[in-house]
């Protein structure tokens, strides 16, 4: 709340809070061990690619660290209108191989955020990190024109997600904002390929700001 009796805050975007999120599980990498910093920064329910899908807390668990911790830099930040979730996308180095992530993050009570989907690929180029992180925040949709477009979206992605759980297949999930202005898509492919896609609310459609379809290699 605003103060005692006052009218509380609208939840707003915060680009900036999840890119010193992204910087601060980076140094608790490199201070205290890859996986652990993994395990301390996991929202509940956080799911990884190592390279199939699976829940972060039981195959983190007991996981110990590598002896030189991978590194990495967030290049592009797309966060909702609401700033309950972002996505980030960025480049990894470790000896011998580096390739790209993207991070789903959510944030919590404590308006603090931590990664709820964390997806690292193989690339034969990486691009170089840029002098500063692009952001950008969906449109808020404050029209009854895009407010009834929103939860058009809404309740059809929430049709597809309960059409998924009832197959009991877990090649493809979907998550969104709370306020659906940013969804995700991430799927494994019968060879293997993950694929991933984001879709950012402009304020008339959705825009698709990610769309990869590549090799996963774990970070």
């Amino acid at each position: 709340p605003r103060g005692v009796g006052g009218p509380p805050l609208r939840p707003m975007a915060e680009p900036s809070a999840v890119i010193a999120a992204e910087i601060g599980f980076n140094q608790l990498a490199q201070a205290k061990g890859q996986w652990s910093a993994f395990r301390e920064t996991a929202a509940k329910g956080a799911e990884m690619f190592v390279p199939e899908r699976v829940l972060a807390d039981v195959w983190l668990k007991g996981r110990a660290d590598p002896s030189v911790p991978v590194s990495w830099q967030a290049h592009a930040v797309w966060s909702s209108c609401d700033g309950s979730h972002a996505v980030t996308r960025g480049a990894w180095q470790r000896p011998g191989s580096a390739g790209s992530y993207i991070t789903v993050w959510q944030r919590q009570k404590d308006n603090k955020y931590k990664w709820l989907l964390d997806m690292s690929l193989a690339d034969e180029a990486v691009a170089a990190a840029p002098e500063m992180v692009s952001a950008r925040s969906a449109d808020c949709g404050r029209s009854p024109t895009q407010r009834a477009a929103l939860a058009a979206s809404e309740a059809a992605r929430q049709a597809a997600v309960a059409a998924i759980v009832a197959s009991g297949q877990r090649e493809t999930a979907l998550g969104g904002s709370n306020d659906a202005t940013l969804n995700w898509t991430s799927q494994v492919t019968p060879n293997g390929t993950r694929r991933f896609e984001v879709t950012l609310w402009t304020g008339a459609a959705f825009e698709k700001v990610i769309d990869s379809d590549r090799p996963s290699q774990p970070r």
